[in-house]
């Protein structure tokens, strides 16, 4: 069901008129982004949840630093959480309405049911501007954990996809 929401979202953006709305960053430009994940047995009996927000500043009219956190819940008969805090480089690619974008992140991941180990990772994604100040945005990215150790979901890292709703401002 999510998923359809974000397909018919996505495409709704794509064939807005693109006219009028001054999109775009600049040098001195300031984003917060959110995004967040949920799921739930038929029952309520096991759930678990995720939420990703993020701070950014434009350098140059293509370049943004960001600062994320990730704080994942799950209840599967123990409850337990993770978080991941990075900092990120990105480079946008200006395609009008759309904004493409690659970069890298390093950080730490931290909590109960993962091994706490620093991570660096590669990343890309696209943001679609809706007005001036609000986008759409969705992201991939791999990170490597620096430490694996022997109770990690992956041997080498972890993938983490993003979808969610950015705001720009000066």
């Amino acid at each position: 069901m999510l998923t359809r929401v974000a397909v018919a979202a996505g495409i709704l953006c794509l064939i807005l008129p693109a006219s009028g709305f001054g999109q775009g960053f600049s040098q001195g430009d300031k984003t917060l982004q959110l995004s967040g994940t949920g799921l739930a047995d038929k029952d309520f009996d096991t759930s678990a949840f995720s939420l990703q927000g993020a701070l950014g500043y434009f350098f140059t009219d293509r370049i943004e630093g960001a600062v994320r956190q990730d704080l994942a819940f799950a209840d599967v008969g123990d409850s337990s959480w993770s978080a991941a805090t990075r900092v990120a480089l990105d480079y946008n690619f200006d395609l009008g309405r759309i904004w493409p974008l690659v970069g890298a992140s390093i950080g730490y991941v931290y909590g109960d049911d993962v091994h706490d180990t620093w991570v660096g990772g590669l990343e890309g994604g696209a943001r679609i501007f809706v007005n001036q100040t609000t986008y759409v945005l969705g992201t991939a990215e791999y990170e490597w954990f620096f430490d694996s150790g022997d109770n990690s979901g992956f041997s080498d890292g972890q993938w983490i996809f993003s979808l969610g709703i950015g705001f720009r401002w000066q």
